[in-house]
């Protein structure tokens, strides 16, 4: 009976679904993380100046429902899990490279870029997959004329 649930939960989600839902889940419990138990800061001061990882926790949990609960939308109303998607790790980007760029945080570079392929850029590449997508028939070979 559980194989088929997931079997059906499967089919329901489709490629796309099952990215989003992924996303979601981790999204949302990233956000949680950083209430239960905030990392340092270092790096993010232009976040914190305007209020604390406790707070901007909130984006991360809000845009990862936003997108775990747009993987059950059919295609072509999902974006708006994939725009949510998008935002945390974008703004957490802008705040690492704002920290190299001022001198505060030379590591910053590596995070920012970190965020913008691994996650940004993934994500961006997921939203154009097409849900179902068929492979091109091979065409029958064609036979020269012999000598």
């Amino acid at each position: 009976m559980p194989r088929q649930a997931v079997l059906r939960l499967r089919h329901m989600l489709g490629r796309r679904g099952a990215f989003l839902l992924i996303l979601g889940v981790g999204k949302t419990c990233w956000g949680i993380s950083f209430i239960v138990d905030p990392p340092n800061d270092h790096g993010l001061q232009l976040l914190t100046d305007v209020c604390s990882l406790r707070h901007w926790a909130w984006l991360w949990i809000a845009c990862g429902l936003v997108t775990g609960f747009s993987a059950f939308l059919k295609v072509g109303r999902d974006w708006a899990g994939f725009v949510a998607a998008l935002i945390p790790p974008s703004v957490w980007a802008i705040a690492y490279t704002a920290a190299v760029v001022s001198g505060q945080y030379s590591r910053g570079a590596y995070v920012a870029i970190w965020y913008l392929t691994s996650h940004v850029g993934v994500i961006m590449w997921a939203a154009t997959v097409p849900e179902y997508s068929v492979p091109p028939v091979p065409r029958p070979a064609r036979r020269g004329k012999g000598p």
